[in-house]
């Protein structure tokens, strides 16, 4: 994979990872009205990164296959779980570190079936 791209990917992974942490942040003080949600600086806050990394991964499918970049974005459930146990106490617990390393090797996985390794 282009490392560029990769890095794009990672990124964008990063940033809609926070997005969902201030969208936690957010929902503790969520007034249910449509106004309630765009004056919620939280929630404005995470719908900007995720424009962003919107963005960023249109530039990662420039310089990348579709098939090789999207396995990565799973990253973002790394991400995930170790910002959810940091801002809020969230468990760690053997089964969430399992899925960790099914993510990391999938993703593996792709990578090399995406280098021009032939089957057979």
């Amino acid at each position: 994979m282009n490392k560029n791209a990769l890095a794009l990917v990672l990124l964008t992974t990063l940033l809609v990872s926070v997005a969902q942490v201030f969208y936690k942040f957010g929902v503790k003080s969520l007034s249910l009205s449509f106004s309630g949600i765009f004056l919620n600086y939280f929630l404005v806050i995470g719908l900007l990164l995720y424009v962003i990394g919107a963005v960023i991964l249109l530039f990662a499918l420039k310089k990348e296959e579709l098939s090789t970049v999207y396995p990565v974005i799973a990253t973002g459930y790394i991400w995930v779980l170790l910002f959810s146990n940091f801002f809020f106490g969230e468990e760690l617990n053997y089964l969430k570190w399992l899925g960790v390393g099914a993510i990391v090797c999938g993703i593996t996985f792709v990578g090399f079936g995406s280098s021009g390794v032939k089957n057979g």
